[in-house]
């Protein structure tokens, strides 16, 4: 999946660790000399014959699992973990299966194949990646008249737009695929010629290799057991807490932990298994960092601010006005994040301006089997070489369906958003494909992605261009998103899965991810209150993205008073920690100080959320830290998933939740907590004294 913070910069970074587990995996397989051995005498099938019935049809089933797992993420703290081990381990364990009740029947005519597991992978990595970067709990969702009445400013007729599910299926087909030509014709450049790491995707080869060897297949059948054990906890766990939540402030998610006056705060434990889950999976510093920034938002600065009601801000505003405390806390979010995108985004163009410029005094352009030395190159490389330039993808291909795609999107895209023009688009598509270069070729370098950061600056350039009274907003909320999926080519490089079939799974999960995010998302947007901050479903980052593109249309002028200056002290903040970081990684290597240095995208997150999920996330964190203490290599064996299953369980309840509420099917008890004073007044109220 595309990173998040450690890999997608807004959320979190979860890859870290699975990184760390499945490297060990691949020590103990000693896969430099081991691997491709192992494999010697296993016939590698044909590109079509990857593409199996059964293959397709998991891929499909998966990625509906997936997708409302990711979608009840985004709409509740956009806060979303890798979830590769995931995806692997029930990949695996539902063909294999199959395929092994089929042979004990005497029907098995194809065996389960790892070029097949990665085709199961690729598919939902896609269709994941679309529920993620759709906007459909972001940017989409913020140009919803519910959104613009709560940021105030810009609710006007050309700046809001209803949801409706043929639109948003209409859109995601129109600029979805583009993504996937745009690296296309990149693919041998950047995995043969400069020979990109691709950490995340290396990782999830060397999960899928292991799986298809004996020993690896027996800790994978652990795996399972153990995912499905946490999966069914979970999931009752959810389902007792049900019973209890009536309403908003109802039940185990409104325990006031701390106390009454923390819990006003946002400071409190909700029992989520989710951001459990999500905190085991989560490196430390991630959710060491989303709690301080909640201590210095929720515990020091919102209450400093509020004590300047009256004066700083009219006291006659609600508390969801964007120009009440409300401003405050979206802004300064805003304010920390673009800071941090911009750093890394500048220190990004360098690092590959620089790798660049190094790697071509070395290498020439041209990459064919010839090119490479079978004297040197170990067995591993030679078949990996062999079958990774078996099947290209002609380069017209790649140049003529993104220009054709690129065409379509410019004709279709006027249609459904009015406030883009043509040229608009024809510039975005101009830009598009350096963005890719730069992008695809970072992540494989650091294994970040940098698409929401361009993403960002896209929305405050669009809507700056557009106007207000022209419909900027819409126009630069509509001008956000592309993914790269560049991942998923390395994972195929290492299993040696045809690059075809990795292109087409590709589509295929795209595809599937175009109809099934906003149909999951349409579930969750009907049965639920969905934006209001106060609620289950708050999709904090569909106000940020609006805010974002009112900077852009309205200027600064349109802040509170002093926010401007807490604003830029944020950017600042956020530049100088990651510049920090930086010089720490490069010149102090002894006591490598650096991993202490907290995340100031992370930070920003509970600026507008509160601490009930970094403490959730902590307590992930604080279990996986005793059982690494305990038993270190049954906590990286096991750890992913249990965590996994944690997500998983208390995520698919959300789906029966759904469907009693759409019945009209309520929980029979409120379970609410109240201070002595105000229980003595309920009591006597009902006392009737």
């Amino acid at each position: 999946m595309e990173r998040r913070p450690g890999r997608h910069a807004e959320e979190s970074g979860g890859e870290q660790r699975d990184w760390e587990a499945l490297e060990t995996m691949a020590e103990r397989a000693d896969e430099k000399v081991v691997v491709e051995e192992a494999f010697k005498n296993t016939e590698v099938p044909p590109w079509r014959q990857q593409l199996t019935v059964r293959a397709l049809f998991t891929g499909l089933l998966l990625s509906l699992v997936f997708n409302f797992i990711v979608c009840k993420l985004n709409l509740t703290t956009g806060v979303i973990p890798s979830l590769n081990v995931a995806a692997g381990l029930l990949g695996f364990a539902m063909v294999k299966s199959w395929t092994s009740l089929l042979e004990q029947c005497g029907l098995l005519k194809q065996p389960f194949t790892r070029q097949e597991n990665t085709v199961i992978q690729t598919c939902v990595v896609a269709s994941s990646g679309i529920a993620f970067s759709s906007g459909t709990a972001s940017y989409l969702l913020g140009m919803s008249a519910h959104i613009a009445a709560q940021a105030d400013g810009g609710n006007t007729p050309a700046n809001v737009k209803n949801l409706s599910l043929g639109w948003m299926i209409g859109f995601l087909f129109t600029v979805s695929f583009v993504g996937l030509f745009s690296i296309l014709a990149l693919r041998k450049v950047m995995i043969m010629k400069y020979r990109l790491t691709y950490p995340s995707g290396t990782a999830t080869a060397f999960l899928i290799n292991s799986f298809h060897t004996p020993k690896g297949a027996k800790l994978a059948k652990k795996q399972v057991v153990m995912l499905f054990k946490t999966f069914c906890l979970s999931f009752f766990w959810a389902f007792f807490q049900w019973f209890f939540a009536v309403a908003d402030g109802c039940g185990f998610s409104s325990f006031p932990t701390f106390g009454l006056q923390a819990y006003k705060q946002r400071f409190y434990f909700d029992f989520s298994a989710t951001y459990v889950g999500v905190g085991m999976i989560c490196p430390y510093m991630v959710n060491i960092s989303l709690l301080i920034g909640a201590v210095l938002s929720w515990g020091i600065m919102w209450p400093l601010i509020e004590t300047k009601k009256g004066d700083w801000y009219s006291a006659d505003l609600s508390a969801s006005s964007l120009h009440g405390i409300q401003g405050y806390r979206v802004f300064l979010a805003i304010a920390m994040m673009l800071g941090d995108g911009l750093f890394h985004v500048v220190l990004m163009l360098i690092k590959t301006t620089g790798s660049l410029i190094a790697k071509s005094k070395k290498e020439s352009s041209s990459i064919t089997p010839d090119d490479i030395d079978l004297s040197t190159a170990d067995y591993n490389d030679e078949r990996r070489t062999l079958y990774f330039l078996k099947d290209q993808i002609p380069s017209w291909v790649a140049f003529g369906g993104y220009v054709g795609l690129a065409v379509i999107s410019t004709i279709v895209l006027p249609f459904i958003f009015p406030q883009l023009k043509f040229y608009h688009l024809l510039v975005a598509y101009a830009i598009a494909p350096v963005l890719a270069f730069c992008n695809a070729y970072g992540c494989g370098l650091t294994d970040w992605s940098l698409a929401s950061n361009y993403g960002k600056f896209a929305i405050i350039i669009f809507s700056a261009w557009v106007g207000m009274d022209h419909g900027g907003v819409i126009a630069g909320l509509a001008s956000c998103g592309l993914p790269i999926l560049m991942q998923d080519f390395k994972t195929g490089y290492l299993t040696l899965s045809s690059p075809r079939s990795m292109f087409f799974s590709q589509v295929y999960g795209t595809a599937i991810g175009c109809v099934m995010t906003p149909l999951v998302f349409w579930f969750f947007y009907k049965a639920y209150p969905i934006g209001d901050p106060s609620g289950s479903f708050p999709a904090p980052y569909a106000l940020m993205y609006r805010g974002i593109a009112l900077l852009g249309v309205q200027g600064v002028s349109s802040l509170p008073k002093n926010c401007l200056n807490l604003a830029i002290l944020c950017f600042i903040v956020a530049i100088v920690l990651n510049l920090i970081k930086e010089l720490l990684q490069h010149f102090e290597t002894k006591h490598r100080i650096y991993r202490f240095i907290p995340s100031a995208m992370c930070m920003a997150i509970p600026f507008y959320l509160g601490s009930y999920f970094a403490i959730d996330m902590c307590v992930g964190s604080l279990i996986l830290y005793l059982w690494e203490r305990s038993n270190k290599q049954k906590a990286k064996d096991f750890g992913p998933a249990v965590a996994s299953g944690l997500i998983c369980g208390d995520s698919l309840w959300g789906v029966p939740a759904a469907i009693l509420s759409l019945a009209g099917v309520q929980a029979p008890i409120c379970m609410k907590f109240l201070s002595a004073a105000v229980n003595q007044k309920v009591d006597n109220f009902l006392d009737g004294s």
